[in-house]
């Protein structure tokens, strides 16, 4: 008999999840099966997802098939329909001890082949904490999960359900664990990260628990945040981001937009000055101030000229990291009953804004020639910067380390050094 296999599909926070269901299963004794972890966030995703599970089916024919992640939650139906689907399981249930020991048991006599629950009953933040997962040099914290937020496009709550937070207490314990074990960068993910606090008693806020983690993990070398909502971002976060060197100067933002009227439609809580004014303040206060952007092509009655806005955002913000979604409808969100753009449009609308990303790297990737960075190696010849800019070393280096060393060339993406 053979350990399970894990296929991910996804954000951050489903990789994170895979290590933790890994580590269930093994506990479990979970022999012969395929995990699939789908993502709901496109429709896209959710075709992917279907794709993967008939290729899973057909090169473990014998295994065990189950599905679970965002997809599964929001649409356990479609993929408790499917012949190659032998069991379905909530995001919920995903996380929990006594699902994987059932699953491992008695795979068809005595487990239900669907175990999907309503998550919005759910009240507590799923607590499987890891050490360790990323590369050895990099770990992933999980501070907090679901959504209160009920954006127009987004079927991600559903899936999340509402926001809940890990304790501050908590999140510090797990990071020093992970800075013993050698680790020397954490990231903290969530799916709404500046929501975190809003549940837990005295509603701290994001950037309290950042100012927590650097205080009393004075030896963790490097803290990273994952994407964030911009117009969220409270006092201490910005004390951290112009004071606290150790936070990363890189944000990955929730954008989406760059039109005023498309942003209300969206329901975000932002205006496009709004994004542009956190992005200048940051970089004041911070200079070398990289930003990443979630942008959406093709929304619901978007024109030429409200595309327009999001293309001079680009430039406006200064944006370098860009993953461009097409939008495709989800349906039960408001979005999907709005007027719908030609499809063609939303191709070449998205190919336009990755273009001007991939300008952006090109601009970023020539400013860093001939400077010194901090790269934390992820390989023995690859690393990344303080900004998350890849870079090539000709040499190894050792893995996990952090090596001071002059930018010497660069390629269509990477730096050397």
């Amino acid at each position: 008999m053979s350990a399970p296999v894990f296929s991910n599909h996804g954000c951050r926070l489903n990789a994170y999840e895979v290590e933790a269901m890994r580590d269930l299963a093994d506990q479990a004794g979970l022999e012969n099966a395929v995990v699939v972890n789908t993502c709901a966030v496109t429709a896209e995703a959710v075709r992917k997802a279907r794709q993967d599970i008939r290729k899973l089916r057909k090169t473990h024919p014998e295994a065990r098939l189950i599905v679970t992640g965002c997809a599964a939650q929001t649409e356990p139906q479609t993929f408790s329909q499917m012949a190659e689907v032998d069991a379905v399981i909530g995001n919920t249930e995903k996380m929990q001890a006594d699902t994987w020991t059932g699953l491992a048991a008695d795979f068809i006599g005595e487990t239900e082949a669907v175990q999907v629950d309503d998550i919005m009953s759910v009240t507590e933040t799923a607590g499987h904490l890891i050490d360790g997962f990323g590369t050895r040099s990099r770990a992933y914290v999980q501070v907090q999960n679901g959504c209160d937020h009920r954006c127009t496009f987004c079927i991600i709550p559903f899936g999340r359900g509402n926001s809940r937070s890990v304790p501050a207490g908590v999140v510090v314990d797990q990071i020093k664990r992970l800075v013993d074990k050698g680790f020397n960068e954490v990231v903290l993910t969530g799916v709404d990260l500046t929501s975190w606090g809003a549940d837990l008693p005295a509603a701290p806020k994001l950037g309290d628990l950042v100012m927590r983690i650097l205080r009393l993990v004075p030896d963790l070398p490097r803290l990273r945040i994952s994407s964030i909502d911009s117009i969220e971002v409270d006092q201490n976060l910005m004390q951290a981001i112009a004071t606290e060197q150790r936070l990363m100067p890189h944000l990955h933002l929730s954008l989406q937009h760059g039109d005023d009227l498309i942003l209300k439609r969206m329901k975000r809580r932002h205006l496009r000055d709004d994004a542009i004014r956190f992005c200048q303040e940051a970089r004041r206060l911070r200079p070398g101030m990289t930003f990443g952007a979630d942008i959406i092509a093709g929304f619901p009655t978007e024109t030429e000229a409200m595309f327009a806005n999001s293309l001079k955002l680009v430039e406006e913000c200064d944006l370098t990291w860009l993953h461009v979604f097409p939008y495709s409808a989800r349906p039960g969100t408001p979005a999907a009953r709005m007027p719908v753009v030609d499809g063609r449009a939303i191709k070449d609308r998205a190919r336009l804004l990755r273009a001007a990303g991939e300008a952006q790297v090109d601009r970023h990737l020539a400013a860093q020639v001939g400077r010194t960075h901090a790269i934390l190696m992820e390989s023995p010849t690859m690393g990344r910067t303080e900004q998350f800019t890849e870079v090539t070393f000709d040499a190894p280096r050792t893995e996990g380390a952090i090596v001071r060393a002059r930018i010497t060339g660069r390629s269509a993406t990477r730096l050397a050094a």
